[in-house]
């Protein structure tokens, strides 16, 4: 039996605890997981000594950085209402396909997906919900690989802002305006994303929790969670040509 991860603890105090979660790793138990080992919710708890955890948003099992909880049920419903209510300002990295414009707004609805369904009963609702998911173009890039019709190809290092919380949101938008994610097995391009993963010795989705801004829930006071970019996005800020 494979010894759990120790998660980087990023905030600590008696109402909540933030932690830095790596790729690959699911939030808490699905029926679509069962042979997974370890989830985040299960980590924190054991490392608190044993201590019951609430999870008050999602990050998808391929997404790495900041993961909040709450430690006790009143905390989790005053930070789930900021997060429904928008007053939470969340910031992510992402690696796309080409070259976006400088910066942008997504606003395009987007209906709830099933997936904790078994794989004969999933699907999409009918009813679409809004959703808005701004973004910056950070850095460019363009290799010399020809994956596509062009003798090169372009990347984009992007910071996004969602607005809302849907489901694989920030994935989703980003696919709609034809920039999908590096690593995207579901939303993204098969040739870039494995042309990515042998080229770093890497294989994950290439979206990155970096920043959580808030109100702490007790005392009120502005909070800035931050999870710095890993070893695996120094790599690939390190590859030449970035511009």
């Amino acid at each position: 039996m494979a010894s759990p991860p120790r998660l980087p603890v990023l905030y600590l105090d008696e109402r909540m605890v933030a932690v830095h979660k790596p790729p690959a790793l699911l939030v808490h138990r699905t029926p679509l997981a069962r042979d997974d080992e370890f989830f985040a919710l299960q980590l924190v708890r054991d490392q608190l000594g044993g201590s019951h955890v609430w999870p008050v948003h999602r990050l998808d099992r391929g997404t790495s950085g900041v993961l909040l909880f709450a430690r006790d049920a009143a905390t989790a419903r005053t930070l789930s209402l900021q997060f429904e209510s928008q007053a939470v300002t969340k910031t992510y990295l992402a690696l796309v396909r080409g070259w976006p414009a400088a910066e942008g707004v997504i606003d395009h609805a987007l209906a709830r997906i099933e997936e904790d369904r078994p794989d004969e009963s999933r699907g999409i609702s009918e009813d679409a919900q809004q959703a808005l998911t701004r973004w910056r173009r950070l850095a460019t890039l363009e290799t010399e690989s020809s994956l596509g019709p062009h003798p090169t190809s372009r990347y984009a290092l992007l910071e996004v802002k969602p607005e809302t919380g849907r489901q694989h949101q920030i994935r989703r938008h980003l696919k709609h305006i034809s920039h999908p994610l590096i690593g995207d097995a579901t939303y993204g391009k098969g040739p870039h994303n494995r042309w990515w993963a042998a080229r770093l010795g890497i294989q994950r989705l290439w979206l990155h929790a970096a920043e959580l801004r808030l109100a702490h829930p007790v005392s009120g006071e502005p909070l800035r969670l931050a999870a710095p970019p890993g070893a695996d996005w120094q790599a690939l800020l390190a590859q030449p040509g970035w511009q």
